[in-house]
């Protein structure tokens, strides 16, 4: 028997009236999904009540670790995820590239990535930001450095003593999108005596503000200002996070696999958890990512390097809605069903191996706020035998809407770490 698991990241939605009061995955006709809903469906809290919503959490979840115990802060699964380990006294952080602009209030955040900056141009602005005398100063002065990248994100470690990150707020760029900074700005939440939180939060609040000085003027954020792009004119560091450990899953689970992914994030959880992480050329976070690949890579895998697991994850879905833009984000679901769910349950119907395949999403991404959301997601269990069974008894093979709505009315499971449970039939 093998095991796949795939992750359409944010796919999952609320109702919109540019839909008919549908949600995407509901408006769209998605025949690969509904195949695999048509075996089993339901809905899975992947986020715990009092977590904040997002892919850490989410994920964490759904490869059976509870975040609730675990759960240190997103950057330090994105630092595995490219193989830095902390040093003691580390402290991680996801750095972004982002897109601000000056207006009369005050510096307003546009984009979470930098306008989508990338390779070169994302390499040489970070490159060039850290070389420059102000903004290496500080670095020195705050114990940072930063692990540069060819996309928008990139992993900040800082050698502190500070321990009471609880009384730190970093905001996620992502969730205050078209509002002014000023307020989303480092800052303490509780009063503490940890003069070295204080001293994190001072200097992680300089070091933005430093950076837009010098990238403002940037001659590669003046050429893409020509071209009527956004500029990566202002880093963000967010995600605070000390070393975390995860359960072994081949122990936990008795299933050696594959992550094929192109987010740092999700290659350190498989990371931390012994799982191997290939990378696919070509893959990336964005809507023209390289699916083929990713589905090829994924058969490798099960078929001939002899694993029991592949998960195959898919970020455009979460980037379309965070972009605002409903039409890319049902472009982004409409290839996952067909450059991905179809051609495995095609390929791996005529190898002749039995196999269950678990298709959901890790978290709502919303297009009314363009925010994640930890309400409870669809999921679907596909199982070749159940489709065997029912060819060979002269009946279709069975077929379920695979959207909210229809995943609803199935007993909810309240505790998404027991999906992988569900998927090995270990429940």
């Amino acid at each position: 028997m093998k095991y796949i698991l795939v992750i359409g990241d944010g796919m999952a939605d609320t109702e919109l009236a540019a839909l008919n009061g549908q949600t995407p995955l509901q408006a769209l006709t998605l025949p690969a999904f509904d195949r695999v809903a048509g075996c089993a469906c339901g809905c899975a809290r992947t986020v715990p009540v009092g977590l904040a919503p997002g892919s850490d959490t989410a994920i964490l979840s759904i490869f059976g670790n509870d975040p609730r115990i675990c759960y240190t802060g997103r950057s330090v699964l994105e630092a595995a995820g490219m193989g830095i380990t902390l040093p003691t006294n580390g402290i991680s952080f996801r750095v972004n590239l982002c897109a601000v602009e000056e207006l009369p209030g005050g510096l307003v955040i546009h984009s979470h990535n930098g306008g989508n900056v990338h390779g070169g141009e994302a390499e040489t602005l970070m490159n060039d930001l850290i070389a420059s005398p102000a903004f290496a100063s500080k670095m020195r002065d705050a114990g940072l450095t930063i692990h540069v990248t060819d996309t928008f994100r990139h992993i900040g470690v800082m050698v502190s003593p500070a321990r009471d990150l609880k009384a730190v707020k970093l905001t996620e760029p992502h969730n205050v999108l078209e509002q002014p900074i000023a307020p989303n700005l480092p800052h303490l939440l509780t009063d503490t005596d940890d003069a070295a939180a204080r001293k994190l939060c001072v200097d992680v609040r300089e070091l933005m503000l430093l950076s837009y000085d010098f990238l403002k003027d940037h001659p590669i954020n003046r050429a893409r200002a020509a071209r009527g792009e956004l500029p990566a004119n202002m880093i963000w560091p967010w995600g605070a996070a000390t070393a975390m450990r995860l359960d072994n899953f081949e122990k936990k689970y008795g299933k050696r696999g594959s992550v094929v992914s192109a987010v740092p994030l999700v290659w350190g959880i498989a990371a931390l958890g012994g799982l191997k992480t290939p990378r696919v050329e070509g893959a990336n976070g964005d809507l023209d990512t390289n699916y083929e690949g990713k589905v090829e890579r994924a058969l490798k895998a099960l078929l001939q390097e002899n694993d029991d697991f592949a998960a195959v994850h898919v970020e455009a879905p979460d980037e379309m809605a965070h972009a605002g833009s409903l039409e890319r984000k049902l472009e982004a679901i409409r290839r996952i069903d067909a450059r991905v769910v179809a051609p495995l349950l095609s390929r791996m119907s005529a190898s002749g191996e039995d196999f269950r395949l678990l298709l959901l999403s890790d978290h709502p991404t919303l297009l009314t706020t363009r925010t994640h959301d930890g309400t409870p997601v669809p999921y679907a269990i596909y199982d070749s035998r159940t489709v065997r069974k029912a060819l060979a008894e002269g009946k279709l093979a069975p077929t379920r809407k695979f959207c909210e709505k229809e995943c609803r009315t199935e007993p909810l499971m309240d505790d998404g770490t027991r999906l992988m449970k569900a998927l090995f039939e270990q429940a």
